[in-house]
């Protein structure tokens, strides 16, 4: 079945960076589908960072335009997020999604960010 698996994650202080990566298995080919990272900070609700769709055009949230950068190694089957210029307000779990639809309907375990002030 479909699996995404997050890696990457872990303690920064502010104006750091990090590297996020999502290996796709189990049929799901990155190189051809609408991906997307997604996080979620405690007592919030989830929200859309940023999108790469198989064209190659991607959308980022306005707070993290120019910050982060959503890309892909096709012969590796992985999605990347490098977050750049970290800040305390990113602090979250991240997850990668497969966009089907509009509409995520795979998502991975989440890996956590966590950036000190």
């Amino acid at each position: 079945q479909v699996q995404l698996v997050e890696s990457g994650g872990g303690l920064v202080q502010a104006g750091g960076s990090l590297r996020l990566s999502c290996l796709g298995s189990g049929g799901l080919f990155i190189s051809i589908s609408n991906m997307a990272w997604y996080r979620q900070a405690p007592g919030k609700q989830r929200e859309l960072v940023a999108s790469l769709y198989g064209n190659g055009w991607t959308n980022y949230a306005d707070s993290v335009q120019g910050r982060f950068a959503i890309s892909r190694d096709n012969a590796k089957n992985t999605l990347y997020l490098q977050m750049n210029n970290l800040k305390p307000e990113d602090t979250a779990v991240y997850y990668c999604a497969r966009i089907w639809k509009n509409q995520p309907d795979y998502f991975g375990q989440g890996t956590q960010v966590t950036v000190s002030s």
